[in-house]
């Protein structure tokens, strides 16, 4: 959700972003795009937006080029200066509030699927899986792999239902920063060895 008070400054729209894949022919979300980027830049590949984007296409078996990989370049950019900032700007790419819930609670859980999927093809490549992070962090993965099940509870009304899933959200979005704060913090103290990316 980058809107103009958000990190990107309303540069990501999420329906142009779905229409670049939908043009591209790849059926994935741009929740789960973002997702990814977002997990491998907290499992530690802080480095060039090119790496990232070549992650992604990795992590999720795409082929991103064209004007959906240079939006892709620029997302990275902002995902991590969003993560580094120190007014905690992040926020993950979901669709905008006037959507169905549904389909809201689809994308935050597609966006879940991304960042494990990023987050372990980084830490695999450095043979280090989750070993070694500090206890919220390890705790926090755990929920977040445990939101790619997320859905709508019938049984509460459309208000509860609201309420729950911006409470979701805004957990998530702080999780995310104690992940990457925990990684960074065990990178410039060395018990972590950067990462590559490529």
């Amino acid at each position: 959700m980058f809107e103009d008070n958000h990190a990107a400054g309303g540069v990501f729209d999420f329906d142009e972003i779905a229409d670049h894949l939908i043009e591209q022919g790849e059926d994935v979300s741009p929740s789960e795009l973002h997702g990814c980027l977002t997990g491998l830049i907290c499992a530690g590949a802080t480095g060039e937006a090119a790496a990232g984007l070549a992650g992604v296409n990795q992590a999720l078996k795409l082929d991103l080029h064209g004007e959906l990989a240079d939006l892709m370049l620029r997302l990275y950019d902002v995902t991590q200066a969003a993560l580094q900032d120190d007014e905690f700007e992040f926020h993950p790419l979901l669709p905008d509030d006037d959507i169905e819930l549904t389909l809201r609670v689809d994308a935050l859980a597609l966006w879940c699927r991304g960042f494990m999927s990023g987050f372990a093809r980084v830490t695999a490549s450095a043979g280090r899986g989750s070993q070694g992070l500090p206890g919220d962090s390890a705790e926090i993965l755990k929920d977040i792999a445990m939101m790619i099940e997320a859905g709508v509870d019938e049984d509460l009304s459309e208000d509860e239902s609201e309420a729950n899933f911006m409470e979701i959200v805004e957990y998530l979005r702080f999780a995310t920063l104690n992940v990457f704060m925990d990684t960074q913090g065990q990178l410039e103290s060395g018990e972590l060895t950067p990462p590559s990316v490529h």
